[in-house]
């Protein structure tokens, strides 16, 4: 700070003759005395500019660190929104390893890829298949919106509210064949018919995350297919929010008399040309069931997708001609390919 001209450093001193005068002639008029004074005088103007200067531009600087902390931090807000934005617009619509969501967060997205199942021939049946089939799905989401086609599935899910999750569309679904049973178990069965039917789901978040959740579905369509309800609850495993993990659930069916005499029961005709006895199934408890699935990114486009599952069927399907057992069971697994 000394070169503020607070310490004097800067003001002119007596020389060495002028001292020397003052000394020897003391009776000298004293001019040499007046002109440290005149001196003194531009020293002391001097040395208040430069303390005003000084003011000026310390306050100049703390507008400029106070303009350039500004800048850097609207700098980091800038770099740092459209990263965290991006972050959130990939989350799948719920986090669970059951609900599909390829879109990345918003757009067109799909998967495809291939499956292997293993499962009964058909309901009841004490025969198994196993195949190889395509898997995959078409996605387009729109905020809390998403439109799917998913297999055998067309349709829209959306999230009212945080906590709820609704489903609705469209799905098709095969009638029994004769041809279903290897062993001839059903020659002589009349086919029956193949339908679209409409569906519809609601899901109830309990706790944060979707760590657990209750649900309730409903199937129907034409007369002869009847309704089929569904009632479910199940629980995710692991931390993450991508959808991928670990989930199960159990669930309970219930049924109309058509929807569980056409896969249960024998028809005059059926009887006619089988030779099992004519059964019709009234309506009510269908059946109860466990369902586990496996959701895991192998890399960040391709994932494996496992699941298992068993059903037991009520008494009154175990006693009908057509269930062979009063259980089924399934496995499947696919790896697809996200686009």
């Amino acid at each position: 700070m000394d070169w503020l001209g607070a310490s004097g450093a800067g003001r002119p001193g007596r020389s060495d003759s002028e001292t020397m005068n003052a000394i020897l002639s003391p009776t000298t008029p004293a001019q040499p005395c007046r002109q440290p004074d005149s001196r003194r005088e531009p020293s002391a103007a001097h040395a208040t500019l430069l303390a005003s200067t000084t003011r000026t531009l310390r306050r100049e600087a703390a507008a400029l660190r106070c303009r350039a902390a500004l800048a850097g931090a609207t700098l980091l807000l800038w770099i740092a929104s459209p990263a965290t934005a991006k972050e959130q617009n990939t989350l799948p619509l719920v986090p669970l390893p059951s609900v599909f969501d390829f879109s990345g967060g918003s757009g067109w997205g799909a998967a495809l890829g291939v499956g292997f199942e293993y499962e009964n021939a058909y309901d009841g049946s004490d025969e198994y298949e196993s195949g190889v089939e395509p898997a995959g799905a078409v996605h387009w989401r729109n905020g809390n919106h998403l439109f799917f086609w998913e297999g055998i599935e067309l349709g829209w899910r959306g999230l009212p509210a945080e906590d709820w999750l609704v489903q609705a569309g469209a799905r098709y679904e095969e009638g029994l064949e004769p041809d279903d049973s290897k062993d001839g178990r059903l020659k002589g069965f009349v086919k029956r018919d193949a339908h679209v039917v409409g569906f519809l789901e609601v899901r109830r978040a309990i706790g944060p995350d979707w760590r657990n959740w209750i649900a309730a579905r409903t199937l129907g369509g034409a007369s002869d297919f009847g309704w089929l309800g569904v009632l479910a609850a199940g629980r995710r495993f692991g931390n993450q929010l991508d959808g991928t993990g670990t989930e199960i659930y159990g669930f309970s069916t219930f049924g109309t008399g058509s929807f569980i005499t056409k896969d249960f029961g024998v028809t005059k005709a059926d009887a006619a040309g089988s030779g099992l006895r004519e059964t019709k199934l009234g309506g009510g408890y269908r059946s109860t069931g466990l369902q586990v699935i496996d959701r895991r990114s192998l890399t960040p486009r391709i994932q494996l997708i496992t699941s298992a599952g068993v059903e037991y069927y009520s008494s009154d399907i175990k006693r009908s001609p057509v269930a062979r057992k009063g259980h089924e069971i399934e496995a499947g697994v696919s790896i697809v390919y996200r686009f």
